[in-house]
């Protein structure tokens, strides 16, 4: 088939698939694709995103993906184009979602000459799975692909397209092993970022503690919401005798030290890929779980009362100017909407702020490889597939930084109202918290592991049209209260000096509530 009868297959495989978003990193070889999405997205058999930076393309549509459910396609050119959607499939193989790669690619004959923008792209993503025919292309919502396409010249003719209604079939059911626990012995459940549905109904009914982060999907009214805090102490975790583990929970050390734990049951919901260290011979994995009964009710209690006790005493530490006030007054502001957390600091002060609550939010997070790529791009995309829902992002500065081509959109692309909120410590003050904020690691932490960079967040935005407002912490609720029109940046500046003093100050309080 010539490039052009490729891509019309292309278009029509993908409505006949029910896709709905398709993102474009405009190029020359990919030009007969560009031209098929146009005519889609103007006959509005799908939804065109067009972006000029092909990392933070496919990154907006990992955040169509990971908030829609459904696989979002990624098309782009031959050449280093298609290295740069390498770390949005790294974080969507390890995540479990649906993005696909569609790389239009030289004919095989020019490899391993010198022709222009050749290289060898196939299985250029290593652990996605490759395929070179449109025709044997299968769309799933819980796995990256590369569709790599080789299009000779002529690039470009003319095209009569054709947009099919979806098939309205989807993957034969997989057979699933449930396991049925008794209630007995003292079982604590962890859920990590993205857990199965019904985790917090699953700890509900079988009366045991729930630790839950942020984007776990279980943080509803049976969470505790200082878990972590409280799983740092022997007088409650170290009387655990069996764990439950849903989703991939990678947040914090007393979290994984727990999963790390040989001398008790473990039962993961999932695999090793979901499970965070090495699985002995005491870790069983299974596709669900089940109780069969109610555990002793005053475990549980245990449990709420030290949760309700230490987060009260974190709670009054506080002087409405910490980074853990911002991520308060934030998580307060969703209120039922869609909360995308950055990596580093910001999804961790959640942890430990973030109050549990059943209004039906969303929280979303890169939690596959835990990197700062690309997040102001999966906020967009993720507030694009919930129009008028509320949407907040809450990122460090330098995650902002890192992902600042996310801002940069044409005028004639879908944009979402998002309001994204820069915690600006000028630096990367979650260094601070770890062995390199050490007394010893002084001289060099500022320079290679702080990192300033004294940017101009409030210019950096003019210069994209985007709004940008700067408040300090006490003001922010104030700031959130208004519904944006579009992207607006509300930019918040804490101090960094004082980060070290403030995650030991937590742990200090935690320590005097328990006795410890």
């Amino acid at each position: 088939m010539s490039a052009s009868q490729v891509a019309r297959r292309l278009v029509e495989v993908l409505c006949l698939a029910g896709v709905t978003d398709v993102v474009l990193a405009p190029g020359s070889r990919s030009g007969p694709i560009a031209v098929g999405l146009h005519a889609a997205d103007a006959a509005g058999a799908l939804r065109l995103h067009v972006r000029v930076d092909e990392r933070e393309a496919a990154f907006l549509a990992l955040g169509l993906a990971k908030a829609s459910g459904r696989p979002v396609p990624v098309a782009t050119t031959s050449g280093t184009a298609v290295a740069n959607l390498h770390p949005a499939m790294l974080e969507a193989l390890h995540a479990g979602i649906g993005l696909v790669a569609v790389t239009a690619d030289r004919p095989a004959r020019l490899r391993g000459t010198g022709a222009n923008q050749t290289t060898d792209q196939r299985s250029i993503f290593p652990g996605v799975e490759l395929v070179d025919d449109v025709e044997r292309l299968v769309l799933a919502p819980d796995r990256p692909l590369q569709l790599n396409l080789e299009l000779d010249e002529p690039l470009l003719e003319p095209v009569t397209w054709s947009f099919p209604p979806p098939r309205r079939t989807g993957p034969p059911p997989r057979a699933a092993t449930t396991t049925t626990l008794p209630p007995g012995p003292r079982t604590i459940m962890v859920a990590g970022d993205s857990a199965a549905a019904g985790s917090a109904a699953l700890a509900r009914r079988a009366g045991w503690p729930l630790v839950a982060e942020p984007s776990s999907g279980a943080r509803t009214e049976q969470a505790l919401t200082v878990g972590r805090l409280l799983l740092a102490h022997p007088s409650l975790a170290g009387r655990v005798q069996r764990i439950v583990s849903v989703g991939h929970a990678t947040l914090t050390r007393p979290v994984t030290n727990l999963l790390a734990r040989t001398d008790v049951e473990i039962v993961h919901v999932g695999d090793a890929t979901t499970f965070p260290t090495v699985a002995g011979p005491n870790v069983t994995f299974t596709d669900a779980v089940e109780a069969d009964g109610v555990a002793d009710p005053a475990w549980l209690g245990e449990w709420r009362e030290a949760d309700r006790r230490v987060s009260l005493a974190v709670t009054e530490l506080l002087d409405g100017t910490t980074p853990l006030d911002v991520a308060r007054t934030v998580w307060g502001a969703v209120a039922g909407g869609l909360l995308v957390a950055g990596s580093s600091n910001p999804i961790r002060d959640l942890d430990v702020v973030g109050t549990a609550v059943d209004d039906g939010r969303l929280v979303l997070a890169n939690r596959g490889l835990a990197g700062i790529d690309g997040t102001i791009s999966t906020a967009v995309g993720a507030a694009l597939a919930h129009p008028g829902r509320r949407a907040l992002a809450l990122l460090g500065d330098l995650t902002f930084l890192h992902g600042a081509n996310g801002l940069l959109l044409g005028p004639h692309e879908p944009r979402p109202d998002l309001t994204v909120v820069v915690a600006n410590d000028d630096g990367g003050s979650i260094f601070a918290t770890l062995e390199q904020g050490g007394p010893e690691h002084a001289a060099a932490f500022e320079r290679v592991f702080a990192t300033p960079t004294g940017t101009d967040l409030a210019a950096l935005c003019a210069a994209h049209g985007v709004g940008h407002r700067h408040v300090v912490p006490r003001d922010l609720a104030a700031a959130l209260a208004e519904r944006p029109h579009g992207i607006e940046v509300v930019e918040v500046p804490v101090d960094r000096a004082g980060r070290r003093e403030l995650d030991a100050a937590v742990r200090a309080e935690a320590n005097r509530v328990l006795g410890t």
